[in-house]
């Protein structure tokens, strides 16, 4: 039987990495800048599996619109054009035989609201999370035995502020996103 602090030192923990893995989530999707994170979902076959694509060359954002990617095999820029076409990310990267060059287009009005209702049900996602954690806690404390009901009551509370610090965190992180989507 858990206790009261281990309850809500295990649900803090659970609701950060809730708005970590939103961060993230939110991270790789497209915006009008180029960022080194939109490759992040980007698997190479190499060396007979499946490595994600900063474990095989340098991805670097040289320009506003344009990403680099330089493998540190040569012999991989192949595998790594196609990786990058193949991870439906509407991308068109091209080589030179030493490195791989990814032009952004600019973004159509249509896409930029697209990829913001993309941001809002990745954000609910994670909402979705921190409930399920908040709910979780609030069962547990119920079922803590020997403590006040005082104690209970004070312990939820304290899950709640927990609860709103994290949901507001997401609120903060898709503002952001969005006005970045947006931007043009």
């Amino acid at each position: 039987m858990s206790t009261l602090p281990e309850i809500q030192k295990n649900s803090k923990q659970l609701m950060q990495k809730a708005v970590e893995n939103t961060r993230q989530e939110l991270a790789t999707i497209r915006s009008s800048r180029a960022t080194t994170s939109l490759l992040d979902t980007v698997r190479v076959d190499a060396y007979g599996q499946q490595l994600p694509l900063n474990q095989v060359a340098t991805v670097a954002a040289p320009e506003p619109r344009l990403l680099t990617v330089q493998p540190w095999d040569k012999a991989l820029i192949g595998v790594v054009e196609k990786a990058i076409l193949t991870a439906d990310l509407g991308l068109n990267p091209s080589n030179d035989g030493t490195i791989v060059r990814i032009p952004l287009p600019q973004l159509t009005e249509e896409r930029r609201k697209d990829l913001v209702k993309i941001v809002h049900k990745l954000a609910e996602e994670g909402r979705v999370s921190i409930r399920h954690t908040r709910e979780d806690a609030r069962a547990k404390i119920k079922k803590v035995e020997h403590v006040s009901d005082d104690e209970k009551h004070r312990s939820e509370g304290e899950i709640q502020i927990l609860h709103d610090a994290s949901i507001s965190q997401i609120e903060e992180i898709v503002k952001a996103k969005e006005e970045e989507i947006m931007e043009v």
